[in-house]
């Protein structure tokens, strides 16, 4: 079957123009937890006129309720789906586990689809998608071809992005713009602060080291196709109704075995061009660009042609037409469409012809004028009786009122309306913790070594460096095994911890998806990261449900609202540490200076230092917060939180030490650099 072209919409207006493209499916947003917040978006009222729009021609409407939510915006996301389900909107996008469990108890026929924000990457991720009740995963952008083949040939939908902006990092792992100032990627307000300029060199502000080209696998949808992808999926709900206009030609052309015409897609808007880099694996400094005067310019002499693009209607399809013109009967007209839908008209009785009477030459030639529908004139059969006169005018009216009726019974054939049952969702009420553990996530088991096991109820490693600890009999169920938080190479990491098991290992810290899948057949426990954006109570019953032990709530959430978190599943919150800005697949200084000279820091324009971890062998880096985050004297504001993590990046063992005991006795500790509380206190929007 042929993948959808999946068109993006954040107007009125990019959605004619997808229509009139030529799309077969698009996905838009509501008025709110749109991951596109500032796009023009729709209201239930736009809303209900776009699915009646795109199901009278048999284009799916998938809604984005992909941002995070809190436990106060649970009835009003409720009331969200309810909405979808009666307009008849196709399926939801979502990151949220809440959502998992609103359409479950609600509206189990609603299908669902895994954000890209899930950071699903791998076959574990994606067929824990599909036992959540997911029906379509979107996968992440950072994939090459052989990792996209595979999970096309798994059992569940397969959504691949083809064109459009690439962000630096991983979807639904940056935190850039919430931290810097408090913009929630995740609640869909990103402030696009990688487009800014950045270099792993101070003071240098040509450089834009975190902003890459646009991505564009238009010329590849045929090896798509060919290796299953359900749908191919146009970025740009930011963009103007001429981008997804040529967005959507191009990659109709290329699906049909026409080639497109990148040129004009390039014009119309690129950033230094295309790159196809994470596809075929050829990633480094070839995939960056900013936005040039050079490319402004193509597009303002490119934009008034592509008009030409949707000036006319997409036709969708064919139609017959049958006429019986009977002596002392009113006229019928009754058409077939393509897809198996009827319509009938009744006109007046026909009059004896005065002059030239009615005959099927000059009726078809009536009744093929259907300009402006969406139908393609496909023949007609006649009853017709000898001698009578059908004017034009009559006969025009009976077309345009049939095509009318046709169009509702289209809408009807291919509009599902899921039940919507009322779900109370009684939630557990906050717990509040006595007495909260610490727990120390270290670099290396030799920050750790002035630290007895004790002091902390859990240490945390990343995987690679747990052996270290094992080897020399610190006790095992003292440890807990930090899992990539991306990789490529699923299997081998697997192997990796069932050997770690094999030496006693009891713990996991499940930093995607995946993990818990591995973790569980492993027998491990399982603590779930940060990197799951947990932010409300029903995600919390979700994961528990799934398996899990613990989590770590989103260090995006205020002291409030983490208060206010149901007792579901016991979590905790990031208490020490430098917060995570960015995962990306793509080495920010690699692409400036190299891996040779690299000091693993990247400054920003104003000058502030974002020390950089490198986890080559996984395959990834992380940017890091110039300031260090401390909430060692504001303990008592997070009454429900069930530990304390304290994160370790660069720090000494004496350092680490102290911290902790600085943690203990409720003081901050001391630290070279400039401390912050967060969000904790500020909050994003």
């Amino acid at each position: 079957m042929r993948p959808e072209i999946l068109a993006p919409c954040g107007s009125a207006e990019a959605l004619e123009a997808a229509l009139r493209a030529g799309c077969d499916a698009v996905y838009l947003g509501g008025e709110h937890f749109s991951a596109r917040q500032n796009a023009a978006n729709f209201t239930r009222e736009q809303l209900e006129q776009a699915v009646r729009d795109c199901h009278i021609r048999g284009v799916r409407v998938y809604q984005a309720i992909n941002t995070v939510i809190t436990d106060r915006e649970l009835p009003e996301c409720i009331e969200a789906v309810k909405t979808a389900c009666e307009l008849g909107v196709d399926g939801l996008i979502t990151q949220d586990l809440a959502l998992v469990a609103i359409t479950r108890e609600c509206c189990p026929d609603l299908p669902i689809h895994a954000s890209t924000q899930m950071t699903l990457h791998t076959p574990e991720g994606v067929m824990l998608a599909k036992e959540m009740g997911f029906s379509r995963a979107v996968a992440s952008r950072e994939l090459p071809e052989n990792v996209l083949r595979e999970l096309c040939s798994l059992p569940i939908e397969i959504e691949v992005f083809v064109h459009g902006a690439l962000c630096m990092s991983v979807s639904g792992q940056c935190f850039m713009s919430a931290v810097i100032g408090s913009r929630s990627a995740n609640r869909g307000l990103c402030a696009q602060a990688c487009r800014l300029p950045a270099s792993p060199v101070s003071g240098r502000r040509d450089d834009h080291a975190l902003s890459l080209k646009d991505m564009s696998l238009i010329p590849r949808l045929g090896e798509l196709s060919e290796m299953g992808a359900a749908s191919l999926k146009i970025e740009g709900r930011m963009k103007r109704p001429e981008y997804v206009a040529a967005a959507v030609r191009a990659a109709r052309d290329s699906l049909e075995g026409r080639k497109p015409d990148m040129e004009q897609l390039k014009n119309v808007f690129s950033r230094s061009g295309f790159t196809d880099g994470y596809y075929t694996g050829r990633t480094g400094r070839a995939m960056f660009g900013t936005r040039t005067r050079e490319d402004a310019l193509a597009a303002a002499g490119e934009l008034p042609k592509l008009h030409e693009l949707y000036r006319s209607t997409e036709k969708r399809a064919t139609v017959r037409f049958e006429i019986k013109v009977k002596a002392g009967e009113p006229v019928t007209l009754t058409a077939f469409d393509s897809d198996g839908c009827t319509a009938s008209a009744v006109g007046e009785i026909p009059q004896p012809a005065r002059n030239r009477p009615a005959d099927k030459a000059s009726l078809a030639a009536a009744l093929s004028k259907l300009g402006p529908t969406i139908y393609e004139f496909e023949g007609l059969r006649c009853e017709l009786d000898e001698g009578l006169n059908l004017p034009a005018s009559a006969v025009n009216a009976l077309r345009r009122e049939v095509c009318g009726k046709l169009d509702l019974a289209r809408f009807r054939h291919f509009t599902k309306k899921p039940a919507f049952t009322e779900h109370g969702f009684s939630l557990a009420a906050p717990r509040r913790v006595q007495r909260p553990a610490f727990r120390i996530s270290a670099q290396n088991a030799g920050q750790l070594s002035l630290i007895s096991p004790g002091e902390a109820e859990l240490f945390c490693l990343p995987m690679d460096r747990v052996s270290e600890l094992l080897e020399q009999g610190f006790a095992p169920e003292k440890l807990c095994a930090v899992m990539p938080r991306f990789t490529l190479h699923e299997e081998e990491q697997a192997q990796r911890l069932s050997a770690l098991v094999r030496q006693g290992l009891k713990h996991i810290e499940c930093t995607n998806y995946a993990h818990i899948r591995l973790g569980r057949r492993l027998g491990l426990t399982l603590h779930g990261g940060f990197g799951l954006n947990v932010t409300n109570t029903l995600a919390l019953r979700e994961l528990r449900a799934l398996g899990l032990a613990d989590c770590t709530a989103s260090f995006e959430l205020t002291a409030a609202q983490i208060s206010g978190l149901g007792g579901e599943l016991p979590f905790g919150v990031i208490a020490y540490g430098r917060l995570p800005m960015m995962l990306t697949v793509n080495c920010p200084i690699r692409q400036s200076l190299g891996c040779k000279d690299c000091r693993r820091e990247l400054f920003d324009r104003t000058g502030r230092r974002f020390p950089v971890r490198c986890s080559k062998a996984s395959g990834y880096v992380e940017l890091m917060n110039s300031d260090i985050l401390s909430i060692a004297d504001r303990l008592a504001d997070f009454g429900t939180a069930g530990f304390f993590g304290i994160s370790l990046f660069d720090e000494t063992p004496e350092q680490a030490a102290e911290i902790l005991r600085c943690f203990e006795n409720g003081t901050s500790p001391k630290t070279r650099e400039r401390q912050t509380k967060g969000l904790y206190y500020r909050g994003v929007e």
